[in-house]
């Protein structure tokens, strides 16, 4: 697996204010019992993103992104990748053809991924069925022992010549995040920095994992949103500067760390892991 892309183009909106304090306790449904606690990941810590494949962390690392079909870390702060809103590149097949948004009678890829096919989140019967797929690896993540769980692709609609809509997706990740808390794991917003607000209010994601947000200034949109709770990895192939220069920029994230593209481990020559002084 490679590194996904940057959010949107689109301009950032205003988002809320801060996110409060560290949310280590259970959350409580209106109307329904408090689900399992959920913790969320420890600010400020090293991470890794290990998405091409696992091996073992550097010694200093604090929290870890592995692929759902990845062991986690013990003793590790570890976040299970899960792309929610599009299909896994090789998985097409094991998806029902009417989940798949269509298109003039084409199924509708991702110009920029062209193995994922981006789903069909326009109906609620829909968005139903295709909980009930995801929610398994969700629950796969909680029964290996994640602590948290990623979503990849909330901004799927972006890319949907107008067929999905922001609120389409909204409503898939509620989803989503609802079955993460009861399987009791944390929610975590991957990239969409101009929707983190309401992916927050609205769907109640609990921190954010964000690509380039250095490179593209929109760190402080999703710390405007979760604080503290904001994971960065920049790619060393789209510098605009050195990374020590970014990571002596206060508008950088605590947890940042620079990774290759494609995201290998340290046995390829291409494999590239900095971290900020400590």
């Amino acid at each position: 697996m490679t590194a996904r892309r940057r959010s949107g183009g689109r301009p950032v909106s205003p988002v809320a204010p801060a996110f409060g304090a560290v949310l280590s306790a259970a959350f409580v449904l209106a109307g329904c019992a408090a689900a399992p606690a959920v913790t969320l990941p420890p600010p400020g810590a090293v991470p890794d993103y290990q998405l091409g494949g696992a091996y073992a962390p550097a010694a200093g690392v604090g929290v870890i992104g592995r692929d759902r079909g990845a062991a986690p870390v013990s003793g590790m702060y570890s976040i299970c990748y899960v792309n929610g809103f599009q299909t896994q590149p090789g998985e097409l097949a094991s998806w029902p053809s009417d989940l798949l948004l269509q298109r003039d009678d084409e199924t509708v890829f991702d110009p920029d991924w062209p193995d994922e096919a981006l789903l069909d989140t326009s109906s609620a019967d829909r968005r139903e069925r295709i909980g009930d797929i995801v929610i398994e690896w969700v629950e796969g993540c909680a029964d290996s022992g994640f602590d948290a769980v990623e979503f990849d692709n909330l901004d799927s609609y972006t890319r949907s010549h107008g067929a999905l809509t922001l609120d389409d997706n909204l409503a898939l990740a509620s989803l989503l995040v609802d079955a993460a808390h009861a399987a009791g794991l944390a929610a975590g917003q991957k990239n969409a920095a101009e929707d983190a607000a309401a992916l927050h209010q609205r769907a109640g994601f609990d921190f954010a994992v964000t690509e380039e947000c250095a490179v593209y200034e929109e760190c402080g949109a999703y710390e405007a949103v979760y604080g503290d709770h904001v994971i960065d990895i920049e790619y060393a192939d789209d510098l605009p500067r050195s990374f020590a220069e970014m990571c002596a920029d206060d508008r950088s994230p605590a947890s940042m760390v620079l990774r290759d593209r494609n995201l290998v481990t340290p046995a390829d020559g291409d494999y590239v892991f900095e971290v900020c002084p400590r």
